[in-house]
């Protein structure tokens, strides 16, 4: 019976989280199928010390579902995706952040949804999970959540992510579907932009959530702040990627534009609160750096958090 069963794969790429790796490794032993599929998981080690070895074999040795372990040494999450990729198996293929846990319908919403819609793709929300109270103008300002849809909705490239995502194997065709020339992150956007506008179909599943670890370390100002350093640079990134002059002329004055804005927004913001300062500094970070980034200057160029 279950040889006709459609298996999903779910490949996750970590990197020195070996306690959060067996919190989402223990959960997905209790996703529910509905009878409707099979499942089994890839796991990449991105350290090249296999850190995550022993912590995967714990979890592995009392599980119900497969689970397969690599090492990719090469540090690129990039290239740690491609390995999954290549070393996953059947008919459909998710990815989860190895920081997030999953309800137990979550591959189940996310299939349904798939087959409802015809969708190449379908994305679920990725929720805080905060360790810690964050500040006040944290939660103010809803600097920790992301934008959600009503289930079905068309999701445009600029929210795409593989934090929480169920895709097709016909979408990964090719040896290095995830481009390496993006080893910090923003490969899987880039990916899904490229895509989408080939004409794929990407649709929501807002009963398919994820929840994401939000450390005491990524409570702050700075964090905040060097993230959009970060994002600022990735995007610029993707916009060099276009091939008419006019688009990547467009892309540098929207960003000059909106640095100006801001810039004049500041001095006003505080009249809002600090949720509302942090809000403005916050853009106009990410688009001074996508500026400086056009012109060959990176600030910040890993995530460490």
């Amino acid at each position: 019976m279950h040889d006709s069963l459609p298996e999903i794969c779910v490949c996750i790429c970590t990197y020195k989280r070996p306690e959060m790796l067996k919190r989402l490794l223990r959960e997905l032993g209790k996703l529910e199928t509905g009878g409707l599929f099979t499942y089994s998981a890839v796991i990449v080690d991105n350290d090249h010390e296999g850190s995550a070895e022993r912590a995967v074999a714990e979890i592995a040795s009392n599980s119900n579902i497969r689970m397969e372990y690599f090492i990719q040494p090469q540090r690129s999450i990039a290239l740690a995706r491609n390995t999954a990729v290549r070393k996953s198996r059947g008919d459909l293929v998710a990815f989860i952040d190895d920081d997030e846990f999953p309800d137990n319908g979550w591959l189940l919403c996310l299939l349904r949804t798939y087959r409802l819609y015809h969708a190449d793709a379908v994305f679920g929300p990725v929720r805080p999970h905060f360790e810690t109270a964050p500040p006040g103008w944290i939660l103010k300002g809803r600097f920790c959540e992301r934008t959600e849809y009503p289930t079905g909705t068309r999701v445009p490239w600029t929210h795409t992510r593989t934090g929480n995502v169920l895709m097709g194997r016909h979408l990964l065709e090719g040896q290095f579907p995830f481009d390496p020339k993006f080893p910090a992150g923003g490969e899987d956007v880039n990916f899904f932009k490229e895509k989408l506008e080939g004409g794929s179909v990407f649709v929501w599943c807002n009963e398919a959530p994820v929840q994401e670890d939000v450390p005491p370390a990524r409570l702050r100002v700075s964090y905040f702040i060097k993230r959009a350093f970060l994002q600022g640079n990735v995007s610029a990134r993707y916009y060099r990627t276009m091939d008419r002059f006019q688009d990547k002329a467009g892309s540098c004055m929207k960003s000059l534009v909106a640095f100006l804005l801001y810039t004049a927004m500041l001095p006003f913001a505080f009249l809002g609160g600090f949720h509302v300062f942090m809000k403005y500094l916050i853009k106009n970070t990410h688009h001074i750096s996508r500026l400086l980034a056009m012109t060959g200057i990176v600030v910040v160029e890993t995530r460490e958090i």
